[in-house]
């Protein structure tokens, strides 16, 4: 994935979440926390969809997959940020960081085509009810799942190799808490132009363009709201949509937050803060959302929850 000679450095080292030593317990347990409650809230998801029936549905198959990525985007960031928050040396490997890119970067674009499909499916699921099975098959799914891994992943190849093609050979600490493209460019000491060019392209046509296809499936299905005569019918329409968009509203305002805005010394502060959101806590919130604002998924887990208390 690089070519490294004498001036390449052997490994990086992050400046962390915080230099206060005092804050750093506080830290440690709180995201402690929040990595079991997504550890479990997502596993439980999967389980769920996989062990109920009434769950073998698309809407639910794409949650499902929306939970493994979610539990392994977590798990590429949070143990070893974790690590770091008791460590005096927050090092990394070179390969090490080149695959924990690799995965974050990859993980992340898939979970945003995998939004975009879940609006797709609703598209059908509410402005084509009639046909809804005949549309989304089972063999579509599959389709569209792989589509949403194969992208993310390629794009990720070609953004990791872009950057670790670079050389660097002066400062080896990464101001971050984890590896990522802009602070891994601001270090590099060759002409990064190419790699600015790739990030931007990526960005720009996997992020922009999958909200493109939200925002036009959403728009469809407001249009069909609408239209529809029975005030019960639009609000058990809007209920099926509204855990959906409320996921997509977090994750697109955050990524496009960090990636897609200019350059400013005065925000550069808040870049953890926000990385730290769409890194650690969305996963988390992710299952939360659907289990708490879907009352199909609430009574499933009622009823778990009083067999295990019989």
């Amino acid at each position: 994935m690089s070519r490294i000679n004498e001036t390449q450095v052997p490994f990086f080292l992050f400046s962390g979440l915080t230099d206060d030593g005092r804050l750093a317990p506080f830290l440690f347990i709180f995201f402690t926390l929040v990595y079991a409650v997504t550890v479990i809230g997502n596993a439980g998801m999967i389980t769920l969809v996989h062990t109920t029936s009434s769950f073998h549905t698309p809407m639910y198959y794409f949650l499902s997959y929306l939970s493994v990525v979610d539990l392994c985007y977590s798990s590429v960031i949070t143990p070893k940020m974790l690590c770091d928050l008791w460590s005096r040396m927050k090092s990394i490997s070179y390969n090490g960081c080149a695959l924990q890119l690799f995965f974050f970067a990859g993980l992340a674009v898939t979970e945003a085509l995998l939004l975009s499909g879940m609006s797709y499916d609703r598209y059908a699921a509410i402005c084509h009810p009639l046909h809804y099975n005949s549309i989304m098959t089972r063999k579509k799914c599959w389709g569209l799942v792989l589509l949403a891994s194969s992208i993310g992943f390629l794009q990720s190849l070609v953004q990791t190799s872009c950057v670790f093609s670079l050389q660097y050979c002066g400062s080896n600490i990464i101001d971050h808490f984890y590896c990522d493209i802009p602070p891994l460019l601001k270090l590099s000491c060759s002409k990064t132009l190419p790699c600015d060019t790739v990030t931007v392209f990526f960005t720009c046509s996997c992020g922009i363009g999958s909200m493109v296809l939200v925002l036009t499936s959403y728009s469809l299905i407001v249009a069909s709201i609408l239209r529809m005569k029975s005030a019960e019918g639009r609000q058990k329409a809007f209920s099926t949509c509204s855990s959906h968009i409320m996921c997509i509203s977090i994750f697109y305002g955050t990524v496009f937050f960090i990636y897609l805005r200019p350059p400013t010394a005065a925000l550069e502060k808040r870049d953890k803060v926000v990385s730290v959101f769409y890194s650690v806590i969305i996963p988390m919130l992710n299952p939360l959302i659907y289990s708490l604002r879907n009352q199909e998924v609430k009574k499933i887990m009622m009823k778990v929850i009083n067999k295990s208390n019989q």
